[in-house]
């Protein structure tokens, strides 16, 4: 009686050391450290390791080792006074090509790391960094596609030889026709470009005017893609500054999270995700006078007015060749001494590019720096958000030769070419965002977080085993060694996961040890009650496990789903919460019923009993 077999045993010791060694990274904790990379994604050099240790060496700065890891250099300090010193020196030190980020680098053997063992990861309460919450411009987004339409649309029918007038009015574009012989023909064209688009037409004088606008579904599904796209991009961007362990995620209809864990200058981090910067390219209007058009206040038919770097008025052709959203990647380098974006676009944008350098070499064409803007006004007492764009001319060079998918371009200083072929390289935001809020975390408060949480587990856990010995004597002890287990296990499957343990997290984990606690208090009063009706400690521990189990698993799923519905629900901490939560309660069933269970007849199973201490 109360005896498992050999193998019961052996599997639950098993489980338990197997959790004990994938949570030991945890014990060596981490080192304040910088991480240096190449903007490009390049491997860093022996040369450039040996730089980095030169820098640091001359100014004297506490650092305790130096190390290239998965192609990049990371710096150890004994101090988090020393990482800020070095970042600051490296940063003004070393080239502009190479990102230097705050980090903390796991001390953990080189051992463990050959198992691929790491330690848990921390949140951004508790490691320190910069939080960004980002919105999405979805009226933008709505409003570039609709541009995107008209343009489509007025080059289709142009290549037709259809003539036509499209205008763009209040989310409505507005087709007219001079003739009502080619309705019937441009209307083909239009539904054939995209059958899902709403058109309706009706007489205009002697013409045709088609009235064109999304569906419902259509505005819907553009902006999922815009919160999507922009999603991926800032991922993208996120990756090209080396920041370690960040969370980029979408929240709610139209926002975007930022998490960068261990960086304490927003200023680069928020500079990059931020920008809403691309290009465009157009064809400048050979023969026509741009300071004429300035002084008039109107450019000529099919052209546009813009303004270079130096303030000088310049005449670009509306059409545009190729946009940002069509370029694949992008690399910063030289071009005869001077700095220079090397750029290669997708199919369709080599194509349009192909075609326009066919048609006009030696001709002059224009890029163009376009930036979304969003400014705050105030009108009549009240604050209004005025949107608009900002475009300045960067470079004109004359087409000297034919080419569509590679070429290059210059006119930058080098940061502005080290950013944009960034920008470029990350992908272009399918719609504005808007930064709504901005948190930084010291990491010394992360470090105080991590105190403040590990004395609240340390006083609470040691409550409970001073309580449980007391009044449960040896069942009590044998559920605290339990209490302990589920500990370790909690932290084996975090560091496992890599699911980021934040403030809430710790709360979870609070939790889960009084959970843990009532599971074993249910199971010991229940064999007290066996005891005090007659029955023998044998058969009384027997009935304590046995029918406290259903109580005990009704009360855990309860909080199982109750954890499940605040991870789909919840956001940030409250995901954090839950995960803990959720995994406290898988561990604390097995050490709380099947560990406690296991100890217990290894104690007491096959022994004749008199009396039970408990």
């Amino acid at each position: 009686m109360n005896h498992y077999p050999t193998w019961k045993n052996l599997l639950i010791l098993g489980i338990i050391l197997f959790g004990a060694v994938i949570a030991l990274p945890n014990l060596y904790g981490e080192d304040p450290a910088l991480q240096i990379s190449q903007d490009r994604g390049q491997t860093m050099s022996e040369a450039e390791l040996g730089l980095v240790k030169l820098i640091l060496d001359k100014k004297d700065v506490g650092y305790t080792s130096v190390s290239a890891e998965d192609g990049r250099v990371l710096v150890r300090f004994d101090s988090v006074q020393h990482q800020l010193q070095g970042r600051d020196l490296l940063r003004a030190e070393l080239d502009k090509n190479f990102v230097v980020a705050v980090t903390l680098a796991p001390r953990t053997p080189g051992w463990l790391r050959a198992m691929g063992l790491k330690p848990m990861s921390l949140g951004l309460d508790l490691r320190g960094g910069v939080h960004f919450l980002y919105q999405v411009d979805m009226e933008a987004a709505i409003q570039q596609r609709q541009e995107r339409y008209a343009e489509d649309f007025s080059k289709l029918l142009r290549d037709e030889r259809i003539r036509r007038t499209v205008d763009l009015v209040d989310g409505r574009i507005f087709v007219r026709l001079n003739s009502a012989d080619d309705a019937d023909r441009a209307e083909e064209l239009m539904r054939d470009s995209d059958p899902d688009i709403e058109i309706k037409r009706r007489a205009n004088g002697d013409g045709v005017e088609f009235r064109i606008s999304m569906t419902p579904t259509q505005i819907k599904e553009r902006q999922d893609f815009a919160i999507q796209q922009n999603t991926v991009t800032l991922r993208n961007r996120v990756n090209e500054l080396g920041v370690a362990e960040p969370v980029v995620q979408r929240q709610g209809m139209d926002r975007i999270v930022v998490q960068l864990p261990g960086v304490q200058d927003p200023a680069q981090a928020e500079r990059i995700l931020g920008a809403t910067a691309t290009l465009a390219f157009h064809m400048v209007c050979d023969g026509e006078n741009a300071l004429e058009a300035e002084r008039r206040g109107r450019a000529p038919l099919g052209c546009e007015l813009f303004y270079d770097r130096q303030g000088n008025p310049q005449l670009l052709k509306r059409r545009t060749i190729v946009t940002g959203d069509q370029l694949t990647d992008a690399s910063q380098g030289f071009s005869e001494g001077s700095p220079a974006v090397y750029v290669k676009l997708d199919s369709k944008g080599a194509r349009s590019m192909l075609d326009t350098t066919q048609k006009n070499l030696g001709k002059p064409m224009a890029v163009v720096f376009v930036e979304q803007t969003r400014d705050l006004v105030e009108r009549d007492g009240e604050m209004i958000e005025i949107r608009g764009e900002e475009k300045e001319v960067i470079n004109i060079a004359t087409i000297q030769g034919v080419f569509s998918n590679s070429f290059q371009i210059t006119g930058l200083d080098v940061m502005e070419a080290r950013d944009l072929s960034l920008l470029l390289r990350a992908g272009a935001l399918a719609a504005p965002i808007f930064k709504i809020e901005e948190r930084t975390i010291g990491p010394s408060l992360g470090q105080d977080n991590i105190e403040a949480g590990m004395n609240a587990i340390m006083i609470g856990f040691a409550l409970v085993v001073l309580f449980m010995v007391l009044y449960y004597r040896v069942f009590g002890l044998v559920a605290d060694i339990a209490l302990i287990t589920n500990l370790v296990l909690i932290t084996a499957l975090l560091s496992m996961l890599q699911a980021s343990l934040t403030l809430p997290g710790i709360a979870g984990i609070v939790l889960t040890v009084g959970m843990a606690v009532d599971a074993n208090v249910l199971i010991f009063e229940r064999i007290r009650e066996e005891l005090k009706n007659g029955n023998s400690p044998q058969a009384s521990i027997t009935a304590g496990y046995e029918k406290a189990l259903s109580t005990i698993a009704d009360a855990n799923i309860t909080t199982l789903i109750a954890a499940v519905v605040l991870f789909i629900f919840g956001t940030g901490p409250i995901k954090g919460f839950a995960v803990v939560l959720s995994l406290g309660i898988i561990t604390s069933m097995f050490t709380s019923i099947l560990g406690t269970r296991a100890l217990i007849n290894l104690i007491y199973g096959n022994r004749k009993l008199d009396t039970l201490r408990i």
